[in-house]
């Protein structure tokens, strides 16, 4: 890959670099007794850095570029931060009490560079970097002022940010090395099915990451643009129309189906009661809850009537305004309990052509999740047993092979996680190459 490199990097450094010379001339100019050494050795170091990165960050990617720039700023910033605290308590006992002005003026421009390389680099991070997410950046604000403090909260974000340019750089050199291998390109396209609640978007995308890296490597990606809530006959009619649709005007003959929750359930019932089976090469559901979600009974026993009817109210009207043609959020959740969800089961049934195969994860503890998976873990946990944050486990299984991630740390594999709803870099757990694997597999088989 040709590496990049940019002379627009050299115009700041010039300037700081004469700022700092200007320094030392006043300096001079008032015949203060100084040996001034930080700055220039702090120059020389930023420059270094950014040769470092020229010649090591082999990305094109313009915001990890940036990203590391901002971590490259933050780390001179926390070292020279240290080399001052140093300097100036070697300068208090030399000049004071006999001169102090040099004291207060080197304290004075030192806040000054300080505040400067701060800010540039805190500013670029926030606005670039993915892996901060909201919590990091809320604890950096809240912890900015506070001594000490500020500065773990400091290190956390370098490190953060550090390791998604390093992590991203090396997805990015594995593509690149690989594209022409072409692994995801299969011999039916993709279609994506999200679940429940959620639509597909061009600007947010359901399934994060995942369909852009599918495609990067050789993946045919569609989406089933079907509403956003809606009883399971209803989404599986919808979902039939598109199937057809594809098929017809792509002339592929057939679809690869991979479906995420209730769309899995939405899925099974197009293939076994409308017609969709003929157009139909695979079904991989993830975290679908084939046989219900036991919690989903337990709400909506306790849950008011009259609550539960203004919140469908609510809903169904907001979504009718952002597009959907008949929304109905009790339909959809009443489809999700155990008795409805087992009856179906026994009914759906699919054809003998059709590839079938499931997948689930399994959080290992209520912080893994993020909010309110992190809030639901719990109460599911006690009616469903271990879960993703709002599935039971025992309720994934379906199909010819059933595949349970469980990887081997704390934190464990939430529902949203499953579709890089966070866009989160997971340790352990690299779920858009899981589903690079999980396609190529279907390539494999000839599908």
């Amino acid at each position: 890959m040709k590496k990049s490199f940019s002379y627009k990097w050299f115009i700041p450094l010039y300037i700081l670099l004469l700022l700092d010379f200007s320094l030392i001339a006043n300096i001079y100019w008032l015949n203060l007794n100084c040996f001034y050494i930080k700055y220039p050795a702090l120059f020389v170091f930023l420059f270094l850095t950014y040769l470092i990165k020229t010649r090591c960050l082999v990305t094109k990617n313009r915001r990890l570029k940036r990203c590391f720039s901002g971590v490259v700023i933050l780390a001179v910033f926390e070292i020279s931060v240290f080399i001052s605290a140093i300097y100036h308590i070697v300068l208090a006992f030399m000049t004071v009490p006999h001169n102090w002005t040099v004291l207060l003026w080197s304290a004075l421009w030192c806040i000054l560079f300080e505040a400067v390389f701060f800010w540039c680099g805190i500013i670029i991070v926030y606005l670039n970097s993915v892996q901060l997410g909201i919590k990091i950046r809320v604890i950096g604000v809240i912890c900015g002022m506070i001594p000490i403090a500020n500065q773990i909260v400091l290190h956390r974000i370098i490190k953060t940010v550090f390791k998604e340019v390093i992590f991203e750089t090396e997805k990015e050199r594995i593509n690149s090395e690989r594209k022409e291998e072409n692994l995801c390109r299969t011999k039916y396209p993709i279609l994506f099915v999200h679940g429940v609640f959620f639509r597909d978007s061009k600007y947010l995308n359901y399934w994060g990451r995942i369909p852009k890296e599918l495609v990067a490597n050789g993946a045919t990606v569609y989406y089933g643009n079907h509403q956003s809530a809606a009883s399971i006959v209803d989404s599986a009619a919808e979902l039939t129309e598109r199937i057809k649709f594809i098929t017809k005007d792509t002339g592929c003959e057939k679809v690869n189906i991979i479906a995420h929750s209730k769309g899995g359930l939405d899925c099974r019932y197009a293939i076994a009661k409308l017609g969709a089976a003929p157009y139909v090469a695979s079904l991989t559901t993830i975290n679908t809850p084939h046989r219900g979600c036991i919690f989903a009974d337990y709400l909506l026993t306790k849950i008011p009537v009259s609550v539960k009817n203004k919140v469908a109210s609510v809903y169904n009207s907001t979504l009718k305004n952002l597009g959907d043609s008949n929304p109905d959020f009790l339909a959809a959740v009443n489809d999700l309990t155990a008795p409805t969800c087992i009856a179906l089961d026994r009914e759906m049934t699919c054809p003998e052509d059709i590839y079938c195969q499931s997948v689930g994860s399994r959080l290992d503890k209520a912080t893994g999740g993020k909010l309110p998976l992190n809030f639901t873990y719990h109460l599911v946990k006690y009616f469903d047993g271990p879960n993703d944050g709002l599935v039971g486990e025992s309720s994934f299984a379906w199909g010819e092979n059933f595949t349970l991630l469980t990887p081997d740390h704390k934190r464990g594999i939430s529902h949203a996680d499953m579709i890089d709803l966070n866009r989160e870099n997971i340790e352990g757990f690299d779920v858009r190459e899981f589903y690079v694997d999980l396609v190529n597999a279907l390539k494999n088989r000839g599908l």
